[in-house]
């Protein structure tokens, strides 16, 4: 039943099913994260969009360090709204710092 309904259900571990593929943020899991608050919601989500646009424009650019350092904060704040994919990716680069793709 993987992915047939909205709902996404929590796994032990903190992997989510469901929704967690076919959104970009799991709502079900923000709602859970603010006790269902809406306006609670789109001002985290807010922060969120800011702190993401920063990391983007430091990421690249900065040394080894800084650069874990990005990317275990967007890690912990994307798990948090429940953007799971854009913390996979900054575990991936928490995994290889060293590996700087510019466009």
């Amino acid at each position: 039943m993987r992915g047939e309904s909205g709902i996404a259900f929590s796994m032990p571990g903190g992997d989510v099913s469901g929704t967690r593929q076919s959104r970009p943020v799991d709502l079900a899991h923000l709602a859970r994260q603010t006790m269902g608050d809406r306006a609670l919601e789109q001002e985290v989500l807010a922060l969120f969009v800011q702190q993401a646009l920063s990391v983007r424009d430091k990421i690249v650019d900065a040394d080894i360090k800084d650069r874990l350092l990005l990317a275990h904060g967007l890690k912990g704040s994307a798990r948090g709204v429940g953007a799971f994919a854009i913390a996979d990716c900054a575990t991936d680069i928490e995994r290889r710092p060293e590996d700087v793709q510019r466009s």
